[in-house]
């Protein structure tokens, strides 16, 4: 299967990734990507970077070596209230915020609060994907989160990189890909890219949907349509017309 999209990479700007967003632009022309999203960590996050960071996107082009560029943020869920460390303000200037559990910015709670968590994050209509939920770092009742993604229409992303940073993510991984099948909720491969040569890298990942017969219409990375029109239903992208 071909994949056009990938919505979760890091820069130097996150403080603890290696390339600049130019070189992750000319990686994502090279080998023929649709849209790359530029989600860097959210100041919470040790080395991050300032708000000001967030709140000039306006200077970024939005489309650059054939590449629809989509600028946001991996904002860290810094509460079991599901808050993030990202100002609502300037949440609501991002083209995708991808919402994530972090040990450096929460300390991890049991599978009841680590749920509550995610659940809460998802109350907030900026939120569009859930990031690396596989963390067995943060065990959680995984029905109860795709049902409630579900409900509100989140993504859940399948983390290709979890698989080497995060032991053990694949089992939880597998069990939320199931789920998302059973209820139907989408759900996006992503790289977490921290260096270029990572990014359209969905090998590990591509795994988990293979074992779970994923239906395509719920994989939100093989036409770039599917996530530009998803955004645009929530107000953002003002700026894009579709065909």
């Amino acid at each position: 299967m071909k994949y056009v999209v990938d919505t979760h990479t890091h820069t130097i700007v996150s403080g603890h990734a290696y390339t600049t967003f130019l070189e992750n632009v000319e990686q994502a022309s090279k080998i023929g990507l649709k849209v790359l999203g530029t989600t860097d960590h959210g100041p919470k996050m040790p080395g991050g970077p300032h708000i000001f960071h967030f709140g000039n996107f306006k200077v970024l082009p939005r489309k650059l070596k054939g590449v629809t560029l989509l600028h946001g943020c991996e904002a860290n869920i810094i509460d079991f209230k599901g808050m993030l460390d990202i100002p609502d303000f300037i949440q609501e200037k991002m083209d995708v915020i991808i919402a994530s559990l972090h040990d450096v910015c929460i300390r991890p709670g049991s599978r009841e609060k680590n749920t509550e968590a995610l659940l809460n994050a998802m109350e907030n209509p900026n939120v569009d994907i859930l990031g690396h939920i596989g963390n067995r770092s943060f065990p959680i009742i995984e029905e109860e989160v795709v049902k409630k993604a579900k409900e509100k229409n989140k993504i859940i992303e399948i983390n290709n990189g979890s698989f080497k940073s995060r032991v053990g993510s694949e089992i939880t991984c597998e069990k939320v890909a199931k789920l998302c099948k059973e209820y139907k909720v989408k759900v996006i491969l992503s790289t977490d890219s921290h260096i270029c040569y990572q990014i359209g890298n969905f090998d590990l990942a591509q795994k988990i949907l293979d074992k779970v017969h994923m239906p395509e219409e719920l994989i939100m990375n093989t036409d770039e349509n599917k996530i530009l029109k998803y955004l645009k239903s929530k107000g953002k992208l003002k700026d894009i017309n579709l065909d």
